[in-house]
This record gives C-alpha cells, structure tokens and sequence, in this order.
C-alpha cells in the first residue's frame, strides 16, 4: 500500500500558482505596444549594424583613406528614394541596410499609432479612436507631402 502524497508547501503552492499564471497572461494593449516598440528598435539596429559592417567589410580602405571616407559620408552617395533603398538591400549593399534600418525606426512610432487606433476601436472607445485617427492621418499627409530637396 503506498502512502498517500503529502500536500505541497505553501511556498511551492505559491511558486506553482505564479508559474501558472505567467503562462497564461493576456496581451494588454501595453504588452502589445511594448512589443512592437522593443522589436522595431531591435530590428532596426540589426538593419544597421549589418550594414556598418558589410560596408567596412567590402571596404577596408575606409579605416585608412580619408578620401575614401569623405566619398561614404557624402550625402549624394546614401540612397535617397524608397526604390534605391530596396534595390540596395536586394544587392546587399551596406549603405542601403544602414537606411533600411532608419526607415524602420522612422515607421516604428507610426506603427504604433495605428496599433493604438486598433486597440481604441476594438475597445469602442470613440473619442479616442476619433483622435488616434486624426493622428494617424496627419502624420501619413505629412510623409505624402514631405520632399527631399
């Protein structure tokens, strides 16, 4: 006959129950925006630190030339149109990742504006949805109508 199993401690109950819990938190809308957030930012700087070092690594000659330095920081040198940028990562050039991933830490606070304006919506809170939008709307007016000269 065996003998009957003896109850946990109140210390493991605890350790047990808080485990539980962790596994099964529901995403908050802060959960949700932290996330975006921290994997913008974190993607972002991979995008350019791959390509500081496809750059230095396909051109040595930039730690010692200060020629060949004045020609990489030369603002006509960087890809200036979206299409140049994708063409650029497309044919692995260092200088279109670096922009690459400016172009995703400029999206990133747009995205989550829009992540809010789902979340507004999905709470049916209007008044806040209805200025999320307003939001929303003025900054993608503003990437439409912005121009580099």
């Amino acid at each position: 006959m065996t003998a009957p199993a003896e109850p946990p401690s109140p210390r493991e109950a605890a350790a047990t129950t808080a485990v539980a819990q962790e596994e099964v938190a529901p995403l908050t809308p802060e959960l949700l925006i932290s996330q975006l957030l921290r994997g913008g930012v974190l993607l972002s700087l991979s995008l350019v630190a791959c390509g500081m070092v496809m750059t230095f690594f396909r051109h040595p000659d930039y730690f010692s030339s200060r020629d060949a330095l004045q020609r990489l920081t030369d603002p006509d040198a960087a890809p200036h149109r979206l299409t140049d940028v994708f063409e650029g990562v497309m044919a692995v050039r260092g200088q279109s990742f670096v922009m690459a991933g400016l172009l995703v830490m400029i999206t990133v606070p747009v995205l989550r504006v829009a992540l809010s304006l789902g979340i507004f919506r999905a709470q049916k809170d209007r008044t806040f949805a209805a200025i999320t939008t307003c939001v929303l709307g003025l900054l993608l007016l503003a990437f439409l109508l912005g121009g580099v000269e």
